[in-house]
């Protein structure tokens, strides 16, 4: 079992405000493929910075090739057709799913919203 996979198997014991516990495990899918330009420029734009932001804390970043299907331990409602492609998914299973990227501007706000929607993920307040 690797530290990350103790430190969440931890965290599920520690009650959060409310009285809740942390029980699921977030993480975000991003499938793509060699040659595809918009993984590329995600990789440019977003990839330095997604691990140190409040989204990249909550859902961390696993990546997937398109051709070699969905990472050990994760699967897909349904196939990905293309790249990149976001899932978003609890203990594993895919919960919700982004397609395309069209720049920073527009993945924020989306990643934000995605998150609000279908997890307790919260944006921090400045």
């Amino acid at each position: 079992m690797s530290f990350r996979h103790l430190f969440m198997a931890a965290c599920v014991a520690v009650p959060l405000s409310g009285g809740a516990a942390f029980a699921a495990d977030y993480t975000l899918v991003m499938v793509e493929q060699a040659g595809c330009a918009y993984c590329a420029a995600w990789n440019d734009e977003i990839a330095p910075a997604y691990p140190n932001t409040a989204e990249g804390q909550f859902a961390p970043l696993v990546r997937a090739d398109l051709r070699e299907g969905p990472p050990d331990g994760i699967t897909y409602e349904r196939r990905v057709n293309f790249t990149p492609t976001f899932i978003l998914t609890e203990d594993g299973a895919e919960i919700a799913r982004l397609e395309g990227y069209v720049g920073q501007d527009f993945f924020w706000p989306v990643l934000a919203r995605l998150l609000e929607s279908h997890t307790e993920f919260k944006q921090p307040s400045n």
